[in-house]
Formats: structure tokens, C-alpha cells, sequence
């Protein structure tokens, strides 16, 4: 039996665990929204920081960093460092912070703490939700991709098989399955990457010259160079860092910890595993540049497996590929599900019972799905992917953020949940949200945090701050 024998029985197996896995939490999910959404805010240390771990290790830091490497080489640290070190700012700046309420999503905390506004909301729930979306698109591209190199199935079946998978197995148990699988997951995903980069390094016998005379020798040795300006460089960094400062999951899990001390170890660590990781995946690219420079960079990794190592080693890659993409897929479709009842629907519509915001979430996890499977369709680079949504939302929503909560009305009041303390004004939020997120896509995300940072403040000394004044909506 050969390796594709062996490729679909391992992703049968997994897809079967995974919706059982959820079944056994339905009951539980189904209490309340809130238990849907962050467990009530009850879980420990080691469900957080292994769900961190495996939502943080998706395809995309395997797979499209491996790619960028292939492309860049060493020019892609930059955005490595700003996307996965902001995780270990999360945890050290925003992470016991957020631990410490009870909010459903970073839109809601905005709302009660700073702008309540309606409309700012909304603008930041859809900011928000098209860093999952893209998240959950990269996933079902690179798994796509991965598993048609592996088996030769057509990608497009692949990614619509697969994104039908994350939908059921986020729809039944909520954040009780995404936790508790991936607490199984995560500890794989460790152990089964320390083992493959150990396989891809031994091929330049772990050694640095050995793979910069081997780029040498295809004309690639640009790419043991960091060929950037200062600018761009800067640019990459505060599109990572922003980005993932924006990401609903980081804050949802915030809000689902115990404890603010709970919360904050857990992203500092998986944090600091993600950056080892990442950069070991772009390093990777290099070193299939170096076998094979004229590859699809997105099958770089993957020809390297399927040519140069063992049948053993290449089940084991995919498992690692595989749980990757179906843990993350997860988390990020009930992110996203999560923000679009909470921010988009709730405030807009009469009270209803709990079970009913339940069944909501529920059935918004297939139109996520959905909107996933167009995006991985018609775009061509899962870190494209990333980095289109990191530049908007990054640029829009956390300027607003940092000055909402930085400007305090009394500075030596601590924020409390229903207690509004930022003179940043509904005017302000909504114009700088905006602007930021705009010039964001257009002229770049340094200008776009600097044109939100102004407008907020400008337009907040001019514009009133009372919500209650005509200029202004407050909605609960």
C-alpha cells in the first residue's frame, strides 16, 4: 500500500475524530451564547495554550512561509517577525487586560469601553472578521494544494471537501470541541514539527554555509540577503504586528481564560513557539530553492518531501500539514461566526433567548464557509491572503484602540465592563476606522496608522463626545 493509500486513510480517520469529537460537546454549547463562544470564560492554562498553539500553526506558517522563503528568502523575516512576535506582545501588553472581561469579541470590548456607537461596531466587526476569513481561505488553499501533490485529486474538490469538513466540526460543539481537540492537536503539531525540521535541515547538514553555497550555485543567492529598505522592512513589521493585534481568536481566547495570569502565559509561549517555527519554515523554503529552483513555490515544501525523503516521513509531514489546517480552520470559523452574530446581528434586532443566538452562530458557520471557499478560489497566495487583511484591519481598528485606551476621560479610573472612560469620540472612532483601514490598502499601513491616529484625536476635539447628542448613536 502506497503513500496515497495511506494519505486518505489518515485524513478519514482525522475527519472522523474531529466531528465526533464535536458531538460530544454539543450539549454543553448549547447552554448559552456565551458558553458557545467563550466557555464562560473557564478555561484553564493547558486548553488555552495548546489551542493557542494550534491555532497559531495553521497551513499558512507551514506551507506559505515555506513559499515566501522559496520567493524572498530571508527578506520575508521582517513580516515573520511582526506577525508572530505581536503574539508575544498580545500576551505581555493586551492579554491579562483582556482576560479580565467577560466580552464575546474585540468589537463588543471597543463598543463598552470606548466608542459606544453602533456603526463603529459594525465597521470593526467587519474589519475584524476578514482577517478569519482570509486565515480560513489559506488554510483551505494550502491543504488544497498539498493534498493534490500528494494523491493528484483535483485541488478545487480538496478545498471544497475540506472546508465542508471545518464546517460541520465547528458547527456542533463550539469552543468546548475547538479547545479540547486541539489540545490533542497542538501537542502533535509540536512534536511532529521539531521532527520535520530536523528531516529538512539534515539536507544541508545543519549548517548555514552549506546552504548559502548551495543558493550560490542556482543563482539564488540573493535570498541569504535581507534586501530591504528601512521602509519596507517597517512596512512588513507593522503589518504583522497590527494585523494580529486585530484578530478576533487572540482576544476570544483572552476572554475564555480563567484568569488574566492564565491568558497571558499561555500566548507568551505558544507566541514564542510560533516565531521558532515560522522562521524555520521560511529557512525551509530556502533550502528547497537550493535542491529545485524551478518549482511553484506553493509546492516547494511538498516536492521536497515527495522526492527526497522517505514514504514515513511524508504521512508524517501531512499529519503535521493536516492537523494544522483543520485546528486552525476551526478556531477561525468560530471567530468569525462568533463576531458576525455578536456585532452584526444581535444589536440590530429584539432580545431573543439564548438557544436561539446559539442556533444563529450555527448556521452563520456555513456562510463563513462559504465566503472562504470563494476567497481561496480566486486568490493566488495564501501570504498575499494574510497580508491584504492584516494591512486593513491593523490600520483601521488598533490605532483606535491604542488612542480609545491610552485617552483615558479619567486617567486614574481603571475601565470596568459598562463603564465608558476614552475621550475618543463616536465621530472620532468611525472616521479614523475608516480612514485607517482606506489608506491602509491604497497608500500602505504606516500611513494608514498615522492617518487614523490623527483623524481619531482631530476629529474627536471637534466632533462631540457625548453619545448621547444628535452626531451621535449609542446602542447596548
Amino acid at each position: 500500500m502506497g503513500l496515497t493509500f495511506w494519505t486518505w486513510t489518515v485524513m478519514i480517520v482525522a475527519c472522523l475524530f474531529f466531528i465526533a469529537m464535536s458531538m460530544m460537546f454539543r450539549k454543553k454549547a448549547s447552554i448559552s451564547f456565551t458558553h458557545y463562544a467563550i466557555a464562560g470564560g473557564t478555561l484553564p492554562f493547558f486548553l488555552i495554550l495548546f489551542t493557542d498553539i494550534a491555532t497559531i500553526m495553521g497551513v499558512g506558517n507551514f506551507i506559505g512561509h515555506s513559499a515566501e522563503g522559496y520567493k524572498i528568502g530571508f527578506a520575508n523575516i521582517p513580516f515573520v517577525i511582526g506577525e508572530q512576535g505581536a503574539k508575544v506582545l498580545f500576551a505581555l501588553v493586551f492579554a491579562g487586560f483582556a482576560a479580565r472581561f467577560t466580552y464575546h469579541t474585540l468589537a463588543e470590548l471597543m463598543h463598552d469601553l470606548i466608542l459606544r456607537d453602533r456603526v463603529s461596531r459594525i465597521f470593526i466587526a467587519i474589519l475584524t472578521s476578514s482577517i478569519m476569513l482570509a486565515w480560513v481561505s489559506g488554510q483551505a488553499m494550502g491543504l488544497g494544494a498539498l493534498f493534490a501533490t500528494f494523491t493528484g485529486a483535483d485541488p478545487l474538490f480538496m478545498i471544497i471537501f475540506f472546508s465542508v469538513v471545518f464546517i460541520i466540526y465547528t458547527t456542533v460543539g463550539g469552543i468546548y470541541s475547538v479547545v479540547w481537540t486541539d489540545l490533542i492537536q497542538g501537542a502533535l503539531l509540536v512534536g511532529l514539527a521539531i521532527w520535520f525540521y530536523l528531516q529538512v535541515f539534515s539536507e544541508i547538514d545543519f549548517s548555514f554555509a552549506v546552504l548559502q553555497t548551495g543558493l550560490a550555485d542556482v543563482g539564488a543567492a540573493g535570498l541569504m540577503e535581507f534586501n530591504l529598505s528601512v521602509m519596507e522592512v517597517l512596512t512588513l513589521f507593522v503589518t504583522g504586528t497590527f494585523g494580529v493585534l486585530a484578530a478576533q481568536m487572540y482576544w476570544q481566547r483572552c476572554f475564555a481564560a480563567k484568569s488574566p495570569k492564565t491568558a497571558s502565559r499561555a500566548m507568551l509561549y505558544s507566541g514564542i513557539i510560533a516565531i521558532v517555527f515560522t522562521i524555520l519554515a521560511t529557512i525551509g523554503g530556502m533550502v528547497v530553492k537550493m535542491k529545485n529552483p524551478d518549482l511553484d513555490p506553493n509546492n516547494a515544501v511538498s516536492w521536497l518531501i515527495l522526492e527526497e525523503m522517505t514514504m514515513m516521513a511524508a504521512l508524517a509531514f501531512f499529519t503535521l500539514i493536516f492537523m494544522a489546517a483543520i485546528s486552525s480552520a476551526s478556531s477561525l470559523l468560530h471567530s468569525a461566526s462568533v463576531v458576525i452574530v455578536n456585532d452584526l446581528i444581535i444589536p440590530n434586532m429584539e432580545k431573543k433567548p439564548d438557544a436561539y443566538y446559539v442556533k444563529l452562530t450555527r448556521y452563520c458557520v456555513a456562510l463563513v464557509g462559504i465566503f472562504s471557499i470563494g476567497a481561496a478560489l480566486l486568490s493566488d497566495s495564501i501570504i498575499g491572503l494574510f497580508s491584504l487583511a492584516y494591512s486593513m484591519t491593523g490600520g483601521g481598528v488598533i490605532p483606535v484602540l491604542i488612542v480609545g485606551l491610552l485617552w483615558k476621560e479619567k486617567r486614574s479610573a481603571r475601565f470596568e465592563m459598562g463603564t465608558r472612560n476614552s475621550r475618543v469620540s463616536v465621530w472620532g472612532g468611525r472616521i479614523g476606522i475608516l480612514a485607517g483601514a482606506v489608506v491602509s490598502l491604497v497608500f500602505g499601513i504606516l500611513w494608514g496608522v498615522l492617518v487614523s491616529v490623527v483623524l481619531t484625536i482631530a476629529v474627536s476635539l471637534v466632533l462631540p463626545k457625548d453619545p448621547r447628542s444628535t452626531l451621535a448613536v449609542e446602542t447596548n
